[in-house]
């Protein structure tokens, strides 16, 4: 089992910035993909952004250019930096991952328990 704590999230206003960090129990480098997965209500819950234990990346096209996913090795940590928010940047975020030998995007194996952002003026 890889156990996943999200911190971070907060109440913004539109145009503002938050980081977002999950804290993983083992090493990146042991996950093959961890990211950020985001659910609005009424809404299935999407990929955000997400990295695999090889560096390559994963973005939604509603988040480029504003969302950046980082990796912390040291501190088995991924970080999600969040400029420029909008309203529909409104939702619980959640880090998942995958250990499977395959790139899995959209089907993590493990969950965090979530963090709210509520992005309003």
């Amino acid at each position: 089992q890889v156990q996943l704590v999200e911190s971070g999230g907060g109440l913004v206003q539109p145009g503002g910035s938050l980081r977002l960090s999950c804290a993983a129990s083992t090493s990146i480098f042991a996950i093959r993909v961890i990211g950020w997965y985001r659910q609005a209500p009424g809404k299935e819950r999407e990929l955000v952004a997400a990295v695999t234990n090889d560096g390559t990346t994963n973005y939604a096209d509603s988040v480029k250019g504003r969302f950046t996913i980082s990796r912390d090795i040291a501190k088995n940590t991924v970080h999600l930096q969040m400029n420029s928010l909008k309203l529909e940047d409104t939702a619980v975020y959640y880090c998942g991952a995958s250990q499977s030998v395959d790139v899995r995007w959209y089907r993590p194996d493990y969950w965090g328990q979530g963090t709210q952002v509520t992005v309003s003026s």
